[in-house]
């Protein structure tokens, strides 16, 4: 029984050399030449991929206050302030197409300010109790959103009385809710 057991052993241990040798292990410089070239490939993948598509991530602090059409808004709206009601020289009545034309404008100017209104009313958000970073000054930012938003509303105010004084002035020349949608 001894016998069988060691001639079990040797054709194992003979049977597992040969498989090692039928094995072609390739050498260790052969290993880190190829390690380095795959690296060198996925470096130079990685980078072209980069150089292609540069991504920025930009943040509501970045963004412009307010937007072109905005601010042109505002300044045709400041250069329009004061005038109690638009008029024709030597006191004469307006047309009913310049008192369309200057309350459709009126009203181009309060949606405006109203769309701008909501957009900034939508960027604030104060940071949750449990910030970690930042929160301070991310809320103090924030408290000026809403400060901003509350001046914005008042102008807002202002543009859509107006809006309503331009309408009645039209009403009072006759023209009644023929140059406006009332």
């Amino acid at each position: 029984m001894r016998q069988i057991i060691k001639g079990i052993v040797l054709i194992t241990v003979v049977f597992l050399g040969l498989l090692a040798l039928g094995q072609d292990s390739p050498s260790l410089g052969d290993v880190a030449r190829q390690a380095r070239q795959h690296k060198q490939e996925k470096d130079a993948k990685s980078k072209a991929a980069q150089d292609a598509k540069e991504s920025k991530v930009i943040t509501n602090e970045q963004m412009p206050e307010r937007s072109d059409l905005a601010a042109r808004a505002a300044r045709a709206g400041d250069e329009n302030r004061g005038v109690a009601e638009p008029s024709a020289p030597n006191g004469a009545k307006l047309s009913a197409e310049q008192w369309k034309s200057q309350i459709k404008e009126q009203e181009n100017r309060v949606h405006t300010q109203e769309a701008e209104l909501n957009k900034l009313n939508d960027s604030i958000h104060f940071a949750p109790g449990n910030c970690v970073y930042n929160c301070v000054q991310w809320n103090e930012a924030q408290k000026g959103k809403q400060n901003r938003a509350e001046r914005m509303q008042t102008a807002l105010e202002e543009e859509k009385k107006r809006l309503e004084d331009m309408q009645e002035s039209a009403r009072q020349q006759g023209y009644g809710s023929s140059v406006y949608e009332p």
